[in-house]
């Protein structure tokens, strides 16, 4: 069944004559009539009855007809907004995130963003996964991009993707020259990771303690660049998001199995406010964003 058909049936409902239908919809009576028939066909049911010259509707015509109608306004009343050009959007969107985030992905969104909305203005703080949810909380900022923040009543958590958690040393590190390590070997080795209050150290204490590995950790830091500066330094290795690994000469990317440690970020807004359209925009294309990165690492 397409449009077609519709328009068709409820113009020959209208007009109750195939003269007057036809030309309505600018088609010949042989056409229309040809598309009723295929909507009969498909409905299982006669939707007229000629009687005489006379064309009358049928029960089943007559059924239909109602949410047919229905069913055409909505489609007409949808086309009409898309075909009337939507007020320029104007005003500021406040959005914290992570470093993570803050290194590819917010700007590649906020080029797309200010491309099509020019009288927007986009305030991005970057700041810690904590302080992203207490701003998300306390409406000092329109979204938040962090993650997964557990059961938090005043927060929306939608989740992006899953991602996977890779080792960084340095060129003269013993694990230095390997493609992967297991988590196990990680035991009595000398890092540095996240503070003890950060959600990713959560993630890696619970992953550590499954394999019974112990880190020597000593240090303690939740700035990413610092972090890869410090190892860069010292003979220490870290654990960080992929998305965040430097593409260095002088570190090295390891990947981490049995099992990986994963985190899962996503977007956080207010519980019970409605996205005002910029923030809806902004949504949208990180999301369009996130599934091309995707489709690039799966080819």
């Amino acid at each position: 069944m397409e449009l077609r058909h519709l328009r068709y049936f409820a113009a020959l409902a209208e007009e109750l004559s195939f003269t007057r239908a036809a030309a309505r919809m600018h088609v010949t009576q042989s056409t229309l009539s040809h598309q009723i028939r295929q909507l009969e066909d498909e409905v299982g049911h006669r939707l007229f009855d000629r009687i005489g010259r006379r064309i009358v509707i049928t029960d089943a015509g007559a059924a239909l007809l109602p949410s047919t109608t229905r069913a055409l306004l909505e489609v007409d009343e949808g086309l009409r907004l898309l075909k009337t050009a939507p007020d320029p959007l104007t005003g500021t969107l406040s959005i914290g995130a992570t470093h993570t985030f803050n290194i590819k992905l917010i700007p590649d969104c906020l080029a797309a963003f200010l491309e099509s909305h020019r009288g927007m203005n986009v305030v991005v703080r970057e700041m810690f996964a904590t302080d992203v949810v207490r701003m998300v909380e306390t409406g000092q900022i329109d979204l938040g991009i962090a993650y997964d923040p557990h059961r938090r009543e005043q927060l929306n958590f939608e989740p992006l993707y899953i991602e996977e958690m890779v080792l960084a040393v340095a060129a003269d590190h013993v694990f230095a020259k390997r493609k992967r390590v297991r988590l196990v070997e990680l035991h009595k080795q000398r890092m540095v990771l996240p503070t003890a209050e950060s959600s990713t150290r959560r993630i890696l204490n619970e992953a550590l303690r499954s394999v019974g590995a112990e880190p020597v950790v000593v240090a303690e830091m939740d700035a990413v660049a610092a972090t890869v500066e410090l190892v860069r330094r010292t003979g220490l290795g870290t654990i960080i998001s992929r998305l965040a690994a430097p593409g260095d000469d002088d570190l090295r990317i390891i990947a981490l199995e049995s099992p990986t440690p994963l985190r899962t970020p996503g977007l956080l807004t207010r519980a019970g406010r409605l996205p005002d359209p910029a923030l809806q925009s902004f949504i949208g294309i990180l999301r369009r964003k996130v599934l091309q990165h995707q489709q690039e690492v799966s080819r």
